[in-house]
């Protein structure tokens, strides 16, 4: 199946292209499958099920985020808490600036 590259213009050889990379998702597609029979066939010979293999479902990898208590307090807004972690708000910055310490504004 010798194609003459040198005889096809523009047009021709961008459909040639087009058509190979076609077939190649093509034959990946049915590589795949055959593989995950063949994987399918040999869990079932052995009497287990993919699920006992190789476990049921994704489990998330995350860890439960629990609520963390505030620690801080705005004095001027009572309703503005930080707990102490992350970036400091605002008016914790302008709380510091204008001459309070961080133990003053401690909750409780």
């Amino acid at each position: 199946m010798a194609i003459d590259l040198k005889s096809l213009n523009h047009n021709q050889l961008n459909d040639l292209i087009g058509r190979a990379q076609q077939r190649q998702e093509e034959l990946a597609k049915d590589k795949l499958t055959k593989l995950r029979d063949k994987i399918v066939a040999m869990v079932t010979a052995e009497g287990f099920t993919l699920d006992d293999v190789f476990g049921g479902g994704r489990k998330s990898s995350r860890r439960a985020v629990s609520k963390v208590k505030p620690k801080y307090r705005n004095p001027a807004d009572p309703s503005q808490t930080w707990t102490g972690r992350g970036k400091r708000p605002r008016w914790f910055n302008a709380a510091l600036s204008a001459g309070k310490k961080e133990k003053d504004l401690l909750i409780g």
